[in-house]
Formats: C-alpha cells, sequence, structure tokens
C-alpha cells in the first residue's frame, strides 16, 4: 500500500496533488493506496474521492515526517528537493526516484509535476468530478473569461503576489483570442480584487462553486496558486488559458521556475513585459537556463536551525559587540 497524509497547513490544490498522485502510482503498479487525516480534506463538500484503504496507525507533526509509520507500511519517501540560494527559492523539479519506491511507503512531498499523471488524464477527471449540486456552468459562455486572483495570504509576500500589470496585460492578450470577451473575477480575496479591478466583477461563493467555476470556464486567466490547477487541467471546456511564466517567482525570476515542475503542457505563459510564450518555448529556454546556472548541481534546502539555537546565537553576537564596544571606549 502507497500512504499519504493530509495536512491543515495544505491548501486545496496541495492537497489533491498528494491525493492524486499517490493513487496514480499505486495504480500503475497494482497496489493499494491509503490516505491518512482524511478529515482535514478541504474539498470534502463538493468532491466525492475514494481514499482508498483505511490507515491505521502513524503519527508525527504537522507537514511531516513521521515519528511512527502506519501498520504494514515500512518506509517513508520525502520528494527531492532544489534549493537556489541566489534567490532564497525552491526550484524542485521533477523526481522521477518516486517511481523507485518500494509497496509500504509513505510518501510525502508537493509532487506537482504532470509528468507523474498526465497518462492517467482520463480516470482523474472521473476521480475529480465535482457533485451536481455545485457543479456551475453560469460563467461558462463563450463571451465570458474567468479570473481566477488569489489574495489571502498572498498579499504578505511581494515577491509571490502577481502585480496589476500582470493581470492588465492578460486581458489584453485575451482580447486578440476573442475581441468579445467580458471578464469576471474569482477569488478568495473580494476586497483585495474590488480594489485592484474595480472595473470588473468580483465573486467568492464556496470553495466548491468557485473551483466549478474555473473549471466550467471557457477562457481563463490563473494566478500562481496550486488551487487552480486541477480544475482547469481536468476541463472538458477550456478554450485558452494563460498562466503567470516562471509560477511564483513570476515577479522576480531571470530565468528559473518555482517550481520547475509547475510549467504545464497546453497553456500559454505569459511573462512580465507581457509577451505569451508556449510550453515548448518554456521548455527550451528553461534548459538553456539550467546548464549556464549549473542549476543540476544545486544541493537540496538546508536545514533551518531551531528557534532556541537562533537566540542562543543571536545574544552571543550582542554579547561580543556590546564587549567589543566597551573595549573600543576605552572602559
Amino acid at each position: 500500500m502507497i500512504v499519504t497524509e493530509l495536512y491543515n497547513g495544505q491548501g486545496l490544490g496541495n492537497q489533491l496533488w498528494s491525493y492524486v498522485v499517490t493513487r496514480t502510482l499505486a495504480l500503475d503498479r497494482g497496489w493499494e493506496f491509503g490516505i491518512m487525516s482524511t478529515n482535514k480534506f478541504k474539498g470534502i463538500s463538493f468532491l466525492d474521492l475514494d481514499f482508498g484503504k483505511e490507515v491505521s496507525g502513524g503519527h508525527g507533526p504537522e507537514g511531516g515526517p513521521p515519528i511512527a509509520l502506519p501498520q504494514g507500511v515500512c518506509h517513508y519517501y520525502i520528494e527531492k528537493d532544489t534549493w537556489y540560494e541566489k534567490y532564497r527559492s525552491d526550484i524542485r523539479d521533477y523526481d522521477s526516484g518516486l517511481l523507485n519506491i518500494e509497496d509500504n511507503t509513505k510518501i510525502e512531498g508537493y509532487f506537482q509535476s504532470e509528468n507523474f499523471i498526465l497518462h492517467r488524464k482520463n480516470e482523474i477527471k472521473n476521480w475529480l468530478r465535482v457533485k451536481a449540486e455545485f457543479d456551475c456552468y453560469d460563467f461558462s459562455k463563450d463571451d465570458i473569461c474567468i479570473l481566477n486572483i488569489r489574495g489571502g495570504e498572498y498579499k504578505g509576500s511581494p515577491d509571490l503576489i502577481l502585480q496589476k500589470k500582470y493581470w492588465t496585460d492578460a486581458i489584453a492578450n485575451m482580447l486578440q483570442i476573442n475581441k468579445s470577451l467580458n471578464f469576471v473575477i474569482i477569488t478568495d480575496d473580494m476586497k483585495y480584487t474590488q480594489a485592484l479591478l474595480p472595473q470588473y466583477s468580483s465573486y467568492h461563493f464556496d470553495i466548491g462553486k468557485d473551483y466549478s467555476i474555473v473549471k466550467n470556464a471557457k477562457y481563463l486567466i490563473l494566478a500562481n496558486s496550486s488551487f487552480s490547477f486541477f480544475p482547469a487541467w481536468t476541463s472538458e471546456t477550456v478554450k485558452y488559458v494563460i498562466a503567470p511564466k516562471y509560477w511564483a517567482r513570476h515577479n522576480i525570476s531571470d530565468g528559473f521556475w518555482a517550481c520547475a515542475f509547475n510549467l504545464y503542457k497546453g497553456w500559454m505563459w505569459q511573462d512580465k513585459t507581457g509577451a505569451l510564450f508556449s510550453f515548448d518555448e518554456c521548455t527550451a529556454e528553461y534548459a538553456i537556463y539550467k546548464t549556464e546556472q549549473k542549476l543540476d548541481a544545486l544541493p537540496g534546502r538546508p536545514p533551518e536551525l531551531p528557534k532556541s539555537t537562533l537566540k542562543k546565537l543571536l545574544l552571543r553576537v550582542r554579547q561580543f559587540a556590546s564587549s567589543t564596544k566597551k573595549k573600543w571606549l576605552g572602559f
């Protein structure tokens, strides 16, 4: 059995990636799968997921790693990361090591590479079928484009939150595709979007209806948020998708992706100037950047020091500075 765990700190998009990749790996290998802490699943109201075999036992801190593995689970695998110190960014890519795990393994990570799941796309569409009472087509007309704007905690990170220019450039690009488009915002933060783009209607229903509206749109302009991936990717209606080039580091990147696996097929990728690039163009460009910057040689993220250790180091620095000052003043 392959096992993963859902955490309170994960958003819906991260939870769905963990679920879908775990189930896909198990299906490919002919093994059972199970999901720990299903009570923490944030899409329970509108998605009727099969959580596989019941998982018993096992515990650990929020986000892992486990202190004790579940009953019958003997191995633990955590996704490989890659740390780009120049920009203090996680730029991890597809981790093929996940394909070599043994049965009875607990896996954890982001796993947001399309390489893990593309061959099971039709099955995944069925797994993630939205309950009928939540499946909204009110914004699915040929003359409506949905902007799925992320606010909330993103506003506290200037490297992460997309600037107004991204949205206005994307609107201009969409009008080149279909000049009759009207634009509607679906968001987690209406106060923010009403101030950002007051000329367009903003809506935030419940998480299920928001997800469904994105899934059923004909035209989409996406934020750099995992929430929008699966509704856009499983859509049976979408005609054109614009997403931010370099994903979580759209604002500051000089050519790197954060993360590298967030480059997906079939979408158009918009840079800071408003120019659009295809998947193939982005892939070719990034291959050159990786070679020039020697990204494949980068290590994983260094472990963070415990807060108690940091406090001790800070105290020592202050004591040293104080004693040096006294010596300099002749005390």
